[in-house]
């Protein structure tokens, strides 16, 4: 947004400019007006771009060596950066919601889930997996709604759905969603494997999609997996 007023400042400036150089009418100073704004969006939002792509390479190599306290810190520093573009905010609130629910602050991790990007499926459906927890039916499925429409090609958020409302005890509703995943993955097997289970009346199986499966916190890990810190974080 920042970015935005500065270049429309600009084109305005240049368009005066050349008005007071040229004397053309209105509609010939568009042409300079617009080249200006362009141009001073597209250099702005590129400096942004390398400082933000710069900050979570960083967070990528803390997750990845365990450092999960450091990538926090570094994406509330990111914030400093969230008015320079549109939806940089909620990019940053997804990767800090999904972060803070890993290590269990369901309740700092609630907000910025909430303001998460829409499109961000992995912070969608680990709302929904929150609004679960609560026995928040309805908010649950708004925000797994959004996961799987996202994420339609991932099986994970389908999954993940489907097992909270087996777990709720409404194995129709999970069958649903399973077909509806299947449908979308034909070639996908562990799709096809939890609805054949569902079907069956067995429980879903969640073990193919771990170690991330267990940053929602909706199955015990494992003993070999209950002590480590490491974090498995989709980059957007």
């Amino acid at each position: 947004m920042i970015n935005l007023a500065i270049s429309i400042v600009m084109a305005a400036a240049a368009l005066l400019v050349f008005k007071l150089v040229t004397g053309w009418s209105l509609l010939l100073l568009i042409l300079p007006a617009l080249a200006a704004f362009s141009a001073v969006f597209y250099l702005l939002n590129r400096q942004v771009s390398r400082r933000v792509q710069a900050l979570m390479d960083g967070v990528q190599k803390d997750l990845t060596a365990g450092r999960v306290d450091k990538a926090v810190d570094s994406l509330r520093q990111g914030f400093a950066l969230a008015g320079r573009q549109f939806l940089l905010a909620s990019q940053f609130h997804g990767a800090l919601g999904v972060l803070l629910y890993a290590r269990k602050e369901f309740d700092d991790a609630l907000p910025h889930l909430e303001k998460s990007f829409f499109r961000d499926w992995q912070a969608q459906a680990t709302l929904g997996a929150l609004y679960f927890q609560r026995r928040d039916h309805a908010r649950m499925v708004e925000a797994f709604e959004r996961a799987v429409k996202a994420g339609k090609k991932e099986g994970l958020p389908w999954s993940v759905y489907a097992y909270c409302w087996q777990k709720a005890g409404e194995n129709a509703k999970a069958q649903a969603v399973l077909a509806r995943a299947v449908e979308v993955n034909p070639t996908d097997d562990r799709l096809r494997a939890n609805l054949t289970a569902v079907q069956n009346g067995k429980r879903i199986k969640m073990r193919a999609y771990e170690p991330a499966w267990f940053q929602f916190h909706l199955e015990k890990p494992p003993p070999e997996l209950s002590g480590g810190r490491r974090v498995v974080w989709q980059r957007r």
